[in-house]
């Protein structure tokens, strides 16, 4: 059963990989996974704790709670399944940035996105489309 995942995963990638894609797609994805690396959070954060009234505090900590919660979940899923990269199992026709670690499942960038995103936007509703955008983004 795995192995049928595996190779109708491999042609996916294979097949989304071979698209040549427009100039502005490449730059919004380089973006956005630039954007996962962290420091697009951060800022959020510091813009809350300035300007984000007296739900600040727990909203930093809801935050900060979850995103511990989804880092510890990524790095254990990521030792258990020890999915490859797609960079190391085909030559990628348009990316040229570097991995940030060996397997690809599940995407940190990925779970601490939705992580920050949820309850960010749950204590500041009129935020939640922005922010859903920048998660789905990464």
């Amino acid at each position: 059963m795995l192995e049928y995942i595996a190779t109708r995963d491999h042609r996916l990638m294979r097949h989304v990989n071979s698209w040549r894609a427009p100039r502005w797609i490449r730059l919004w994805a380089i973006c956005a996974t630039r954007g996962g690396d962290g420091w697009l959070w951060y800022i959020m954060l510091v813009v809350i704790l300035l300007f984000g009234g007296s739900d600040r505090w727990a909203t930093i900590a809801a935050c900060a709670t979850a995103a511990s919660i989804g880092t510890v979940t990524f790095l254990y899923l990521k030792r258990k399944t020890s999915r490859k990269r797609p960079c190391a199992i085909a030559e990628h026709c348009w990316a040229r940035l570097l991995p940030p670690d060996q397997f690809s499942f599940p995407s940190g960038h990925s779970i601490t996105a939705f992580a920050i995103a949820i309850p960010l936007g749950l204590f500041y509703p009129s935020l939640m489309a922005g922010i859903l955008v920048c998660a789905f983004s990464i």
